[in-house]
């Protein structure tokens, strides 16, 4: 169990109302402060969020040599790689298990130093997320790796060259590995069924700004011609859509009214279907979206959780809260990560009605159909929520429990809310100034 200093009260049944920021996208900003060691120049990266993520990797590279500094406007960040170090392994061991990231320093280490060491790797519990598929990567570009008692250890003898990869499945974290190691590479890398997320899109814009070469084919191929040299990039990080459509979902629970500045409607244009047939109502302008409950019933529907454009599974959680107001039975299939669906449990001991199912439901098969996982989920509802004692198990799981304890009735004890500081930047003021009702124990009321 959590420390006092980890847990928050919530107050439910009052609805969120007001403005707030989110600015760039966790699943991008890291791996662009990533790509800056690739480069013989300063880079200079904008609308960077404060999150745990962000502190993690500016740390890593802080050790390897890199100065990370405050640039001249909020939220920036300047990264001269000028001077790239080995660091200490204790010192890069202290990092072990508070991000998954560091796999990603990989490419970049051998390119500029020839060789890198890589500790025991963290990350939310959600279901596989294998790092050998990254190290088998990393040996068809001629890594040499050795496994110690401490982590991993990899050796580039000779300049790494280009190859053939094709992803059993166009996972993102392996898509950002080929990307940030071929573009270095001694001639062609071809990556085919990788991952096309926007994220993805937007580190192929900064790798291109670098001096990368890299063309994206329809059929989720990605050609990257390697070269010689790479220089710095000035960048602006696409903004958080996973973040945004989390209050988006906190609006439609609470029957509440939200305005998301920086959110943008065509890295979010899925979601919006869907938020629209639930029964939520939106507003687009040029500086973001307002999203509220119009009143009325909100409507069930079958959900398939995909790979980009299909409905993102970082989605899915937030907006499941949502359907335990809505009338009727929705299916939710996720596809994606085959844990996923572990968080329902608790709002099942908050009066959700949610089954659990082993069988792909509402859509077609997919990879866990025959492997024995509660996969699909059957919500019925309207169901009202009543405040629970609630330990969060992942970053969007821990962010579905807030709003559920936000959208019940009476008090909430929500244990381990450090982990939202991951992938969440300044949720807890944000959640007083939608006028959320939430205190820590022993302090006043905010």
């Amino acid at each position: 169990m959590t420390g006092t200093d980890d847990v928050l009260l919530v107050h439910g049944g009052t609805p969120l109302e007001g403005e707030i920021r989110v600015r760039g996208a966790k699943n991008l900003v890291p791996k662009a402060m990533v790509a800056a060691l690739l480069g013989s120049e300063p880079s200079r990266l904008r609308n960077v969020p404060d999150i745990r993520d962000v502190r993690v990797v500016r740390g890593l590279l802080q050790l390897h040599g890199v100065t990370v500094r405050p640039g001249d406007e909020p939220g920036e960040l300047v990264l001269d790689p000028t001077h790239v170090e080995s660091a200490n392994v204790a010192d890069i061991d202290a990092h072990a298990g508070s991000s998954r990231i560091p796999i990603l320093f990989c490419g970049p280490l051998l390119h500029r130093l020839g060789h890198a060491f890589i500790p025991g790797l963290g990350g939310c519990d959600i279901g596989g997320r294998p790092i050998d598929f990254h190290f088998d990567v990393l040996r068809q570009f001629g890594a040499r790796i050795e496994k110690r008692a401490d982590g991993q250890y990899l050796e580039a003898p000779h300049r790494l060259r280009g190859t053939k990869i094709r992803l059993p499945y166009p996972s993102v974290g392996a898509t950002e590995q080929v990307l940030l190691t071929a573009v270095l590479a001694e001639g062609v890398t071809e990556l085919s069924n990788a991952a096309v997320e926007p994220e993805i899109e937007d580190l192929i814009c900064v790798l291109q700004k670098m001096g990368a070469i890299i063309a994206i084919d329809t059929d989720r191929t990605i050609r990257i011609t390697g070269v010689d040299k790479l220089g710095g990039y000035n960048h602006q990080a696409l903004t958080d859509r996973l973040e945004a459509a989390s209050w988006a979902s906190a609006a439609l629970a609470t029957e509440g009214n939200i305005y998301v500045r920086g959110a943008q409607q065509r890295s979010m244009m899925t979601f919006l279907n869907t938020y629209r047939k639930v029964g939520g109502a939106f507003e687009i302008d040029d500086d973001g979206i307002r999203f509220w409950h119009p009143g009325g019933s909100l409507k069930s529907i079958a959900l398939e959780t995909d790979v980009h454009p299909g409905f993102q599974t970082d989605w899915q959680q937030p907006l499941v809260v949502a359907l335990t107001q809505a009338t009727g039975l929705s299916i939710i299939h996720e596809t994606v990560y085959e844990s996923r669906l572990g968080f329902t449990s608790a709002l099942n001991q908050m009066g959700a009605h949610i089954q659990l199912y082993r069988e792909c439901l509402g859509g077609s098969d997919c990879r866990f159909g025959q492997r024995n996982f509660l996969h699909s989920a059957v919500v019925s509802g309207p169901t009202k929520l009543q405040g629970a004692d609630l330990v969060i198990p992942d970053l969007r799981g821990g962010f579905s429990y807030l709003i559920a304890a936000l959208a019940a009735q009476g008090t909430s004890r929500v244990h381990g809310i450090d982990l939202i500081n991951r992938g969440y930047e300044n949720f807890m003021d944000k959640l007083v100034e939608l006028g959320a009702k939430v205190e820590l124990p022993g302090s006043p009321q905010i």
